[in-house]
């Protein structure tokens, strides 16, 4: 069963800060249901506009399609953002087709907020 405690996070937090920087990007980290690691991109350098599929300054990003989904600088941000969200201690067994569940920890980006837009910085 998947679990992230408080503690995990803040082993995590160093390596998806500095990713954050290295990209000037502003975001949170938080722990939901003590089973997803949760980044919300707040506000940065990288213009997102033509990835808000909602329409509104929002979007969730679906970890395993980044590489289909983004280019250039926002899939190399996104890819090492996610690879920091893992960690060295990541594992996955999960199996769909027998209906098996086990990993580390889940994963969880979201540019801007449904109720807070992402702000691209001057």
């Amino acid at each position: 069963m998947a679990f992230v405690s408080q503690e995990d996070k803040k082993k995590l937090a160093p390596a998806i800060k500095a990713v954050l920087k290295k990209y000037n990007m502003k975001g949170t980290i938080a722990v939901r249901h003590n089973m997803t690691l949760v980044v919300n991109i707040k506000s940065g350098k990288i213009d997102f506009t033509g990835y808000f599929f909602h329409g509104d300054g929002y979007t969730q990003v679906n970890e395993y399609q980044i590489r289909n989904t983004y280019q250039g600088v926002h899939c190399n941000f996104l890819s090492e953002l996610l690879a920091a969200m893992k960690g060295e201690n990541y594992f996955c067994h999960d199996d769909s087709q027998t209906d098996y569940f086990h990993r580390s920890h889940y994963t969880n980006i979201n540019i801007g907020e449904y109720h807070k837009p992402y702000q691209l910085a001057a």
